[in-house]
């Protein structure tokens, strides 16, 4: 029987009407599909501009955590929604082909406050904003959020002059209204009026069909734009647009970006071409060219003018620069390792011979003994580990997984359960969790445990009106406490680390998914929600 492939949108309009969309491309194809609508954290917080959310992907991170979850096969984005790294396991599968990318003004009454020096419009953009600032500085730019049949309510019940919105998101539920005026001077948001299905790397089936929705120019044309973005360190905290399309008659990209200051009164603009498929470097050079005109600067003068950090936190572990940006600027970050990892010479005579079921529960195990064998020396049948990225570790550098089990609990459960093993080989570090071999010894199963490195405490003493602790390992609570108080909120990673906070800490806050990425969102969801002062929560 042909598998069902279950579409996940966002349950608004626009979003079902691109769903079906793509439910019907599918059909056509033989495919057999189901809507499975999900809301979004941009679709329930509306109370708030998007870019003060400090979320990257408001409008996608559900739809990642169902698709990771199993919930559903695919995923429906607008493009222009989708941030320009997505999360490990996801694949851009498809990109359908461009509607109308045209930002476009709906007038409330006519066109004739453009010539007078006060006039209110609406937007929830901050690249609009920016850009209509940029155009008429005199004008008054209010926030505007919500769906499109709520934002042309809103506009309807106001006293504005007028609203901005993509001009597809519009045509594509037939509501555009009949004088709607057409911005062409308004660059457009990077991918503005391109679908986007995302999908799971591991799932061929699925790949093979979206892959046969995929419209080769708007791929082209979007990944232009988006690596442009990208390479700025843009997102929806900065006024970015860019818009790259073919020329039929010469068979050139034309390329247009665009970064402002956000209250529009900088501009740094490029225009430059390329020959298609020649085009590889056209993204980097606009980027570079806009960076060399000062565009790092003038994007540091919008971060010195943005309001004070109200909440500070601390992570046990270190951060990229581009994982602390995820976080608005009202939330200040330190890091450190508290952990410190030193691999062990594991004896030659562990590899002697094949080691028919193994056991690996960290990135450090597989580092470890990588450490000490090339993948030719390494004999091994079967292999099991805890975590997606541990197996895509494994899987890139030592061979194929035989399973993967989300916590070691889970994988000592299925061992025991699932399979008829009766001994495994678990290299582990000196301060593993003992739940994993306990579990398997109380079921008559022989663990024999490697030592293939040690985990040293390095603590630190933080800042005392830090409110907010990271943590990624019940190790990092137990060097976190060598030095500092339980008095914070302990921000865990995942289950097994939560539990062990539990034990010393009154508030505990857990993450969707085991990455720094979903941690950082819980960071920012949980101060975005409080208005306590500093220090109170």
């Amino acid at each position: 029987m042909q598998k069902i492939i279950r579409i996940g949108t966002r349950d608004s309009q626009l979003a079902l009407w691109q769903a079906n969309k793509v439910r019907k491309e599918l059909t056509e194809l033989g495919y057999d599909s189901e809507i499975v609508p999900i809301k979004s954290v941009g679709d329930i917080v509306l109370d708030k501009p998007l870019y003060e959310l400090g979320i990257t992907g408001v409008f996608t991170k559900n739809l990642d955590i169902a698709m990771l979850n199993g919930d559903i096969d695919i995923a429906v984005h607008s493009l222009k929604d989708v941030p320009t790294v997505l999360p490990e396991g996801i694949l851009q599968a498809a990109v359908l082909k461009r509607a109308n990318y045209n930002d476009i003004l709906v007038l409330k009454d006519t066109e004739e406050f453009f010539g007078q020096p006060n006039a209110t419009i609406a937007t929830g953009s901050l690249r609009r904003k920016a850009m209509w600032l940029n155009r008429y500085p005199t004008h008054n730019v209010v926030d505007l959020r919500g769906n499109v049949n709520t934002r042309l309510q809103k506009l309807d019940d106001s006293d504005w002059n007028g609203a901005v919105f993509a001009a597809a998101g519009l045509e594509r539920i037939g509501i555009r209204p009949a004088g709607a005026v057409n911005l062409s001077w308004m660059i457009p948001a990077p991918a503005q009026g391109a679908i986007m299905i995302a999908a799971l790397e591991k799932d061929n089936y699925i790949l093979d069909a979206c892959e046969q929705l995929n419209h080769h120019e708007t791929k082209v044309c979007v990944g232009i734009e988006r690596e442009f973005l990208r390479l700025l360190e843009g997102g929806c905290t900065a006024p970015i647009g860019a818009l790259a399309y073919v020329d039929a008659k010469t068979e050139e990209i034309n390329f247009k970006g665009v970064l402002l200051k956000k209250d529009g009164s900088k501009k740094i603009s490029v225009t430059k071409t390329a020959v298609l498929g020649k085009h590889h470097l056209l993204a980097k050079d606009c980027a570079d060219y806009v960076i060399n005109r000062g565009g790092k600067e003038l994007m540091l003068e919008d971060l010195e003018g943005e309001s004070i950090v109200t909440h500070k936190v601390f992570s046990t572990k270190k951060l990229s620069e581009i994982q602390k940006k995820t976080l608005p600027n009202t939330i200040g970050i330190e890091d450190s390792d508290f952990i410190k990892i030193r691999f062990n010479r594991i004896p030659p005579k562990v590899m002697k011979n094949e080691l028919e079921n193994v056991v690996i529960t960290s990135q450090n195990g597989v580092e470890a003994i990588l450490n000490s064998f090339t993948k030719n020396e390494l004999k091994f049948k079967n292999i099991f580990c805890v975590g997606r990225r541990t197996k895509k570790l494994i899987e890139n550098r030592i061979g194929a997984v035989t399973y993967v089990a989300k916590n070691a609990l889970k994988l000592a459960e299925y061992i025991s359960k699932k399979t008829n093993i009766k001994e495994v080989t678990y290299f582990c570090s000196n301060l593993r969790m003992d739940v994993f071999p306990t579990y398997l010894k109380a079921n008559d199963i022989v663990v024999n445990e490697v030592e293939a490195y040690k985990t040293m405490l390095s603590s630190e003493k933080i800042a005392d009106d830090v409110s907010g602790v990271l943590f990624y390992s019940p190790s990092g609570i137990e060097s976190y406490l060598q030095e500092n108080s339980t008095a914070k909120i302990a921000f865990c990673i995942g289950e097994t680390t939560a539990k062990e906070a539990r034990k010393h800490f009154d508030k505990v806050e857990v993450a969707n998914l085991p990455s720094a990425e979903s941690l950082l969102e819980l960071v920012n969801k949980y101060y975005s929600h409080t208005n306590l002062p500093k220090g109170k929560e």
